[in-house]
């Protein structure tokens, strides 16, 4: 499919948003429960968008391409630990593009403008998290200027 960036754009997400949202959300799940045995079966919330939504501290954009939602993902200024360096941090997350759409530079473009927000609240700090088989996504955020920072490990002991 040839995507013409010229006919997207992004913005801010309204309640109105809320059903391609929750769609969005249980795209993810599905595409993330191969790299997550802890998942629940079923539908999952992580979060709650519309809480999201209102929350000052969080800033839900989405992406559009021909007045059709293609793409999501949030900011939120969050707390940092008392032994860091800095006070708060951006954290990113909801970070979704519609698979006929992806590797055209959509998520690149999302990411560019969430960031523009975290600097807006005078936050230079950002993190986000993804599963290290995920090897598209760690690429992605690599090329976008992210790196490892930790890794979580688990162990059922009782296999």
């Amino acid at each position: 499919m040839n995507i013409d960036l010229k006919n997207s754009s992004i913005r801010t997400a309204t309640k109105a948003d809320l059903p391609i949202l929750a769609k969005f959300l249980q795209i993810l799940v599905e595409a993330e429960r191969p790299f997550d045995p802890t998942l629940k079966d079923g539908e999952i919330f992580y979060y709650d968008i519309e809480g999201l939504i209102t929350d000052p501290a969080t800033e839900i954009m989405v992406v559009e391409y021909d007045n059709e939602i293609i793409g999501s993902g949030y900011a939120q200024i969050r707390p940092g630990k008392p032994f860091e360096k800095h006070e708060s941090f951006g954290y990113l997350g909801f970070m979704f593009v519609s698979s006929e759409f992806r590797g055209k530079g959509i998520s690149g473009l999302l990411l560019n403008a969430l960031q523009k927000w975290i600097l807006s609240q005078g936050i230079t700090e950002v993190r986000l998290q993804v599963y290290d088989e995920n090897e598209a996504a760690v690429k992605a955020y690599e090329k976008a200027g992210f790196k490892k920072l930790l890794t979580t490990m688990r162990y059922d002991i009782s296999e």
